[in-house]
């Protein structure tokens, strides 16, 4: 639908005194909705216009919140944007309520399943792929080199796994290893290395006198030990130079890739998912499309048994309150505040706050602050009770709804969630990225019909449809719950996997640099 169409908005909340316009390339001066108000001035698409007239000083409710304060009068039929509006206080987290709203639960679905990878450790894996990881960036290069040469050379003999993935990072020496800090990098590729995707089988490639020594990295007791499979090589105590060297690594990665090789998909249920949520390049769009689709299609997923995890602790900062008081016990609601405050001081320190969040395009794409994109972020969420907290880097042990700490950066964000143990990611964006993760299949939905159609060959999924009434919140989440299914099975590849757009593994790092 464009501009020359009837002008179209969407209304988040009854009592709501904005609405975003829907129409692609935004309205002019003068245009008339169906319910008689006026345009003003010009809006851009994805840009909020007053359905009211605001006194100076009034809240500018959106959502059914306030998302900021009218700098000035601001007649109905005038564009809202970002320079008429006061950023509100965040909640005050000490009285945010605990597990004072807990939904109920919602009817179990039964019957839904997937083909997948069964590992030792009782988890499913999505793809099959050797994973080669790294204790230190000093031989990033020389792994990457590698792995060219086991694609090139080796893995065509083994056709039952997919790829082969270097998880390298600039991480591992010139680090205080001991401050309190690093345990978040340590235990994030700790965890990378266990993402059930890569099937159990550990390859770790070691400089030999970095700071991160295997056996910190991954403690002896969690390292197999296999005979005819080791899983480490120490590229110091090679003692004839750099063929040598990358002959030991290509020699370990083809026994591993033996053993891989012989796995085989089996029909698995739906709750043995652990389904990934993030959103990027969101516009005011984000949350009254994708994100409640996607919201939809987590409800499903939670129904059928299995983990869904939602992160980015700057885009739920300022609905803490909303979050803590459907946390299913008080002690989940202290848990996520924790999260909460850990991430106020950590911005304190650099010298931030949570207003530093939104991006230029965030703001092109009509979200005013931090507080609307909040509020748009969490729809992600569905509605169920939330049912456990983890730290960054941590591996999520709770099936259900869960919170997974992490900053906002994609790239950041999708690193932990994958350390989180996540299987399969569902993305939304308005504005449009080309993110991808090699690990994990990244089903990318877009928030508005004009970004599908201009990106019909990265985007998995149009959600736009919901704005302008041709499909429902429940009709596309069901779709985004049954490509979850389809995408997880290996029957059908995301538009990312097709291409190989896979973004670079990128470490969260709040400790010390020495």
């Amino acid at each position: 639908m464009g501009s020359e169409r009837e002008p179209q908005y969407v209304h988040a909340h009854a009592g709501d005194n904005v609405a975003v316009v829907v129409n692609p390339g935004g309205l002019p001066a003068g245009a008339r909705f169906s319910s008689g108000l006026k345009l003003r001035e010009a809006v851009p698409e994805a840009h909020k216009v007053a359905l009211a007239d605001l006194a100076a000083g009034e809240a500018i409710v959106r959502y059914g919140v306030p998302i900021g304060y009218a700098h000035r009068a601001i007649a109905r039929g005038s564009w809202v944007h970002e320079g008429l509006m006061t950023l509100p206080e965040p909640p005050e987290l000490s009285s945010c309520p605990l597990a004072t709203d807990v939904p109920a639960p919602l009817a179990p679905l039964e019957g839904y399943a997937f083909e997948g990878f069964h590992n030792a450790d009782g988890t499913v894996g999505t793809k099959n792929i050797l994973g080669i990881s790294t204790t230190v960036q000093c031989v990033a290069a020389t792994v990457d080199h590698a792995v060219r040469r086991i694609k090139a050379e080796v893995l065509p003999r083994y056709p039952s796994v997919d790829d082969v993935v270097a998880i390298t990072h600039p991480y591992g020496c010139g680090v205080a290893i001991d401050a309190p800090g690093a345990a978040i990098p340590i235990r994030t590729l700790r965890n990378l290395s266990l993402n059930p995707n890569f099937g159990g089988e550990i390859l770790l490639v070691s400089l030999g006198c970095e700071k991160l020594q295997p056996v910190r990295m991954i403690p002896a007791g969690a390292l197999p030990v296999l005979e005819e499979a080791p899983s480490v090589a120490v590229m110091q105590e090679a003692r004839h130079g750099f063929g040598e060297i990358v002959a030991n690594i290509m020699e370990l990665a083809e026994k591993k890739l033996r053993r891989l090789n012989e796995r085989r998909r089996t029909t698995c249920p739906a709750a043995e998912l652990v389904v990934g949520l993030q959103c990027g390049g969101s516009d005011a769009l984000s949350g009254v499309t994708a994100n409640p689709a996607v919201g939809f299609a987590a409800d499903l997923l939670v129904r059928a048994g299995a983990t869904v995890m939602f992160s980015e602790v700057t885009e739920v900062r300022d609905a803490a309150h909303l979050l803590t008081a459907r946390a299913a016990t008080p002690q989940i609601a202290q848990d996520f505040l924790r999260e909460m405050a850990w991430y106020d001081e950590y911005l304190r320190a650099g010298g931030a706050d949570r207003s530093a969040n939104p991006t230029p395009g965030n703001v092109k794409g009509g979200l005013g602050n931090v507080v609307e994109k909040a509020m748009g972020s969490i729809a992600k969420a569905g509605t169920t009770a939330l049912r456990g907290v983890f730290a960054a880097g941590e591996r999520v042990t709770q099936k259900g709804l869960v919170f997974a700490a992490t900053p906002a950066s994609d790239f950041i964000c999708g690193t932990l969630q994958l350390a989180a143990g996540m299987n399969v990611h569902i993305f939304t964006t308005g504005r449009g990225t080309p993110y991808g993760l090699a690990v994990a299949p990244v089903i990318k939905v877009a928030n508005n019909s004009g970004l599908a159609a201009r990106w019909h060959d990265l985007i998995d999924v149009d959600a736009g449809r919901i704005a302008t009434g041709e499909a429902t919140v429940e009709k596309v989440g069901w779709e985004i719950f049954l490509l979850v299914l389809d995408v997880s099975s290996g029957g059908k590849r995301t538009w990312a996997d097709r291409w190989g757009l896979h973004n670079e593994f990128v470490l969260f790092n709040p400790g010390p640099v020495t």
